[in-house]
């Protein structure tokens, strides 16, 4: 096994923020740039350790959003010290129970702790946006054409590029209003990225590429879960849950559809992507999931025009393939 790399300029940072001479473990990365280390000092006190090294990330935007959730009762980490030219922050440490790994294992506490995740969420709408972009028209379409620009090459399928933005505009049109853009949307608010506190918390990681949209957003991310298998029987039970004390309107229905087919597509496009481009063959392995996901928000009536669209450009017998079966 290599020796892992540690960042330049490591023990100088350290000895800055009052860490110096600290044990640096490092932990397993995922889909970016990013990378983390649990920090521990003499005395058995951890950190965090986030290396997000420019030009690929830009720690700045993480902090913003952490010092946002922070200030208004949010369980984001607490930040202990930041050299953003280096890309280095150095964070409170959340622990390593996921909400991912504890459902699993423990299935009778899946109930009350997605219940108490979406109490989150209906806190956080109810809470100022924060200084963020807007979720607008163009990172909507942008996003969604990560599948005609990653997927359909890989599975050898010809797009009408302008009739596929065309679709997607028309589908979305309803969510382009400025009031669908003032909600704090942390856009990866899943399983994986919520953290067990010992206290009964729960943490709040991975949300650098917040932006100001609409609530249903997190509510997909969560409930339509690309890496973890959410029961149509949870997610029923979890929409009633907002329903009843969130703030759902008449067309919420139609707009959680909408915004689970964008994520889904947009996903699909992405792990194509990181198979592709990035080597990270692992990441075929949810499209499947991906693909079950996006098929029940397209069966919802209001999305009737982008249901033909996929019907004719990608067959249920393409679905089912993966990419790797062009290469083999």
């Amino acid at each position: 096994m290599s020796e892992v790399r540690l960042p330049e300029g490591l023990n100088e940072f350290l000895g800055a923020v009052g860490w110096a001479d600290a044990h640096v473990e490092p932990l397993a990365g995922d889909a970016s740039f990013r990378r983390y280390f649990r920090i521990r000092n003499a005395s058995g006190r951890t950190a965090m350790l986030m290396d997000a090294p420019p030009p690929h990330e830009d720690p700045r935007p993480f902090l913003h959003v952490a010092r946002y959730l922070l200030k208004h009762g949010f369980r984001a980490p607490k930040i202990y010290g930041e050299d953003p030219v280096r890309g280095l922050v150095l964070i409170e440490d959340f622990g390593d129970e996921r909400m991912r790994e504890h459902v699993d294992a423990h299935p009778e506490d899946e109930l009350a702790i997605y219940r108490h995740a979406i109490d989150v969420l209906i806190a956080l709408e109810n809470a100022p946006v924060a200084d963020i972009p807007p979720y607008d028209a163009d990172a909507y379409l942008r996003e969604a054409a990560l599948l005609a620009e990653w997927y359909m090459p890989a599975m050898g399928l010809a797009v009408d590029e302008d009739e596929f933005c065309a679709v997607w505009s028309r589908a979305l049109a309803p969510l382009f209003d400025e009031k669908w853009q003032q909600v704090t949307v942390l856009r990866d608010y899943h399983a994986e990225n919520v953290m067990l506190l010992s206290d009964g918390a729960q943490g709040l990681i991975d949300f650098q590429d917040a932006l100001a949209g609409h609530p249903a957003y997190d509510l997909v991310s969560l409930l339509q879960d690309a890496r973890r298998d959410v029961s149509p029987e949870l997610e029923s039970a979890m929409l009633d849950h907002y329903r009843r004390h969130g703030n759902a309107d008449a067309d919420f229905d139609l707009h959680y559809a909408l915004l689970g087919a964008q994520r889904n597509t947009k996903i699909i496009g992405i792990f194509t992507r990181l198979w592709k481009r990035d080597g990270k063959e692992r990441y075929l392995g949810f499209l499947p999931r991906m693909w079950g996901l996006l098929e029940r928000d397209l069966a919802h009536p209001g999305l009737a025009e982008v249901r033909d669209w996929f019907d004719r450009n990608i067959p249920a017998a393409v679905r089912a393939r993966s990419p790797l079966d062009r290469v083999a």
